[in-house]
């Protein structure tokens, strides 16, 4: 079955898809297989077993102050300052309340206050989007942030506590060994082994594993490099990866060939490493079924 998922990108595709009873609807695969284009040289596959892609929370936090004239302070309570130190109190939870061992992301992509240079606003509003790859540092660091946000609110004397909205969330997922493994062996039989890279987890963030879980069927994702291979290859000699155009970016632009016919071949390819196995399954329970006709 080839699945076309709307709304990726905001983490509610794949759970509407569920919700619409598609698992009712549609007989329970084998296996979930999924990719999505990267970083990385163009025509090369990337990947490994178990997490792959990191469990994503976004939020939203209004914060409440008072607002005042620019040039009379004193009667404000002001909710820019108060943003302010919150964002930097924030960036204390990754450096001083995650283990060195474990990994997190807490990135303020939004920080809205006032619209006039001399007047002090009655509220700000801040939306961040945390990363993890362990469930356990997910609920520290989504408690911590409730309780920074809360205490700083409360240090500036605040007329009302900070509302915390939750914007979207994707699940951790994570690539069955088992399957990866024949994935990986399927690959590196079909590409050149220079074309076959074992990565770590990447921080991006998909609802893939929703289709997995529900199920209850192993699944695997992997990606496809999008980025001109002299390029890439110019940038890792500089030691300039860093600075390569991501997802997301204005500038990501994947080079169209070898990255889209690699794309079609890896599913192809992972595809073919299950249905092979099927075929021979059915040829051999034939082929048993013959000799016990003709025994």
């Amino acid at each position: 079955m080839t699945v076309f998922q709307p709304g990726e990108e905001t983490a509610e595709g794949a759970q509407a898809m569920i919700d619409d009873g598609m698992l009712k609807r549609f007989p329970a695969p084998d296996v979930v297989l999924g990719q999505h284009v990267m970083v990385g040289p163009s025509g090369t596959v990337a990947g490994s077993s178990g997490p792959i892609t990191s469990a994503a929370d976004s939020l939203q936090i209004r914060i409440f102050g008072r607002g005042a004239h620019g040039s009379m302070p004193q009667a404000s309570i002001d909710p820019v300052v108060m943003a302010a130190s919150t964002v930097m109190r924030l960036q204390t939870i990754v450096s001083r309340e995650v283990a060195a061992t474990d990994a997190a992301v807490v990135t303020i992509g939004v920080l809205q206050a006032g619209s006039k240079e001399n007047v002090i606003p009655d509220d700000a509003i801040i939306k961040l989007n945390v990363r993890t790859f362990n469930e356990g540092v997910r609920r520290h660091v989504l408690a911590a942030i409730e309780r920074i946000v809360n205490a700083e609110a409360e240090a500036s004397g605040a007329p009302r506590k900070p509302e915390i909205t939750t914007l979207d969330r994707y699940p951790l997922n994570v690539n069955d060994e088992t399957a990866s493994n024949r994935i990986a062996e399927a690959f590196r039989g079909y590409f050149s082994p220079d074309r076959v890279i074992h990565t770590g987890p990447a921080p991006a963030s998909e609802d893939f594993g929703c289709f997995g879980t529900a199920w209850k069927v192993p699944s695997v994702f992997w990606f496809v490099g999008g980025t001109d291979p002299a390029v890439y290859a110019k940038a890792k000699k500089a030691n300039r990866l860093n600075e390569l155009p991501v997802n997301h970016s204005p500038k990501f632009a994947p080079v169209l060939h070898p990255t889209l016919r690699t794309g079609v071949e890896t599913l192809v390819v992972a595809a073919r490493a299950w249905l092979a196995s099927t075929q021979e399954s059915l040829a051999a329970g034939e082929s048993h079924a013959r000799h016990k006709k003709t025994a």
